[in-house]
């Protein structure tokens, strides 16, 4: 049974780093003359020195992103918000516990678990998830070019391990309907027969699991 897009008010697109979640949240809130919400990590003033020394900096880092992000979650999705127009956002709320899962220590992810868990009761469930998969290799190319700073000395190793644990957490994941899109050779940028076609998924998503692979019909 297909799904109109109108019968679903919150949009969320995940993905691992320079997987192209906020290009295609803009890219999809122009298009549909939505609302949308980025993450504002440039406002976190450990992140450099988390690239710069992931050990000593990870649980900074890491508190830091969970509470701003919830405090962003109370402030822009209100009940009513989510009721009144399509919002389009460019993270998950799940994606605080799986990068501290990676970069923390055992006791310090137990308490920082404890944190999780009650903040998690007052956000919102998505009503689609879009989970840009991609591999290791076309994503560390894709940060390469984008060049930001911070990013210059990412350790490739760090980006496997995000993959790894995005698949495993997404390619189970059951909350809410799912498009998992293998994003590995698209380029809906610069190709617009790449981001209509995208959209058109989008537009059409059934409700449960669905996968979209470019260049292989339609999603499954």
């Amino acid at each position: 049974m297909r799904v109109h897009l109108k019968e679903r008010n919150y949009i969320i697109i995940e993905g691992v780093i320079g997987a192209g979640k906020t290009t295609l949240a803009k890219m999809l809130s122009h298009h549909l003359n939505t609302r949308i919400v980025l993450e504002k990590h440039e406002e976190n003033p450990f992140l450099i020195d988390f690239y710069r020394d992931p050990k000593h900096y990870a649980f900074q880092t890491e508190m830091y992103f969970l509470l701003s992000r919830y405090r962003q979650q109370l402030e822009e999705f209100s009940q009513t918000d989510l009721f009144e127009r399509l919002i389009i956002s460019d993270y998950h709320f799940i994606k605080n516990r799986i990068f501290a899962h990676i970069t923390l220590e055992d006791r310090e992810y137990s308490m920082y678990d404890m944190m999780y868990r009650v903040l998690e009761r007052d956000v919102a469930v998505p009503d689609l998830v879009i989970y840009l998969q991609s591999t290791h290799e076309r994503l560390m190319k894709n940060i390469k070019k984008r060049d930001r700073p911070y990013e210059r000395n990412m350790n490739p190793d760090y980006i496997r391990s995000l993959v790894e644990a995005y698949n495993h957490y997404f390619l189970r994941y059951d909350a809410s309907p799912i498009l998992i899109v293998n994003a590995t050779d698209m380029d809906f940028v610069h190709n617009q027969d790449h981001f209509r076609e995208l959209m058109y998924q989008v537009l059409n998503s059934p409700d449960g699991t669905s996968y979209y692979n470019p260049g292989y019909g339609d999603s499954l």
